[in-house]
């Protein structure tokens, strides 16, 4: 469904709060204003909020920045609490004072769902852009989107139904935002070229995530693997890609120098995974990234033993990958926590690597990323955001 602005609502301008936490949530905040200015030219918006790296990169006004908010591990959010009560009490305080005319949380749940609640309570509207995976975990939650999210927007095929079937009206899916976005913008061969890599030889990613934790649990793992696969293939080139906010000093830390056949990337994660034959990708958006994509991949995650005792028991959801789950079968496999070795990598990698069994894979995940839509999410996201505001 096409949603047009209201001709009446035309040239009037919007104050709008958006508070992000992690660098995906950012990611996509971002593609959501950039929509909003392009649908609605004619109204002024002022937008403003916790922001991250792609938000500011588009003029939207930091009044917190969200760059250190993103962290993993209960022990380590224990620890950041005085900073996460300054940040709640900031944004608390911004709300007050300069009355958004909508507040749009994007992800993040464990603590914008606590924001949702009390900017609510003071008469706020909210909008709350990729649903909570409340299906996953936690599911008492949705007391709190009932009550205090005035329109919820969702990215994964099967959620509106799920909250729909527990009282949530007003929910709308509104498309993967990545399945357009998410492309490579240099083909193998220029990649290859660019990076002194030989595109007639093997290419695996080995990509550990964005937080500072995944990579220092995950990559000395994929380096490993790297090494122990080396000693049985030596043509085999690995590529580790960086996020815009990691440093590529923690890749040497992570015992990179001792892979000779391993190129370091920044801000290349797409293209990377277009020119690679398989990959291993750390749990999170990036497996859906990289099946969007068409690469075959293993997942993996590793958490401190102490994480993992309290979460998994909390995780109600059959597979770990969103590949996965969007697939409702185990696509690519999980190597979680114990499983996570580089025996185990390395076996189930040179595994994909079979032609037959990449072929495979690689047709599979084309039919299973169909079912996300073809594109166009942060605009419909958009379309029903300027609707909302005209009401």
């Amino acid at each position: 469904m096409r949603l047009k602005p209201n001709k009446a609502s035309v040239g009037k301008n919007h104050k709008i709060m958006i508070v992000v936490g992690e660098a995906s949530g950012d990611a996509h905040a971002a593609r959501l204003v950039q929509a909003l200015r392009s649908l609605a030219p004619n109204v002024e918006f002022e937008f403003f909020g916790a922001v991250g790296h792609d938000l500011r990169e588009i003029g939207v006004e930091e009044t917190f920045s969200a760059d250190n908010l993103s962290i993993v591990g209960l022990p380590e959010i224990a620890h950041a609490l005085p900073m996460f009560w300054k940040t709640f009490q900031i944004l608390k305080q911004t709300a007050k004072q300069r009355k958004p005319d909508a507040v749009i949380l994007v992800d993040f749940p464990e603590f914008n769902l606590k924001l949702a609640k009390s900017l609510k309570k003071k008469g706020l509207k909210i909008i709350y852009y990729i649903s909570p995976q409340l299906w996953a975990w936690r599911e008492y939650r949705i007391k709190t989107i009932k009550n205090s999210v005035d329109l919820l927007l969702t990215i994964l095929p099967f959620e509106k139904d799920w909250y729909f079937e527990r009282g949530v009206e007003h929910v709308e899916f509104v498309g993967n935002p990545l399945t357009r976005e998410v492309h490579p913008n240099l083909s193998k061969a220029e990649f290859c070229a660019k990076h002194n890599l030989d595109a007639t030889k093997p290419i695996i990613s080995l990509l550990a995530g964005s937080r500072s934790k995944e990579i220092s649990r995950i990559l000395p793992v994929l380096i490993e693997t790297a090494d122990l696969m080396l000693q049985k293939n030596k043509d085999l080139q690995f590529v580790v890609p960086l996020a815009k906010n990691r440093k590529f000093a923690e890749v040497e830390k992570a015992g990179s120098a001792k892979i000779s056949n391993l190129v370091v990337v920044q801000n290349e994660t797409f293209d990377a995974l277009n020119a690679s034959d398989v990959a291993a990708v750390t749990s999170g958006t990036a497996t859906l990234e990289t099946g969007i994509i068409g690469t075959p991949l293993a997942i993996v995650y590793k958490s401190s033993a102490f994480n993992y005792k309290l979460i998994r028991p909390l995780i109600r959801v059959e597979h770990f990958g969103l590949v996965n789950l969007i697939a409702r079968e185990r696509l690519a496999a999980e190597l979680i926590q114990e499983e996570f070795t580089p025996e185990t990598l390395s076996n189930e990698l040179f595994r994909l690597l079979e032609p037959e069994t990449n072929k495979k894979m690689r047709e599979r995940l084309k039919e299973v990323t169909e079912t996300l839509g073809h594109g166009g999410a942060s605009k419909r996201a958009a379309e029903f955001v300027l609707k909302f505001l005209q009401k």
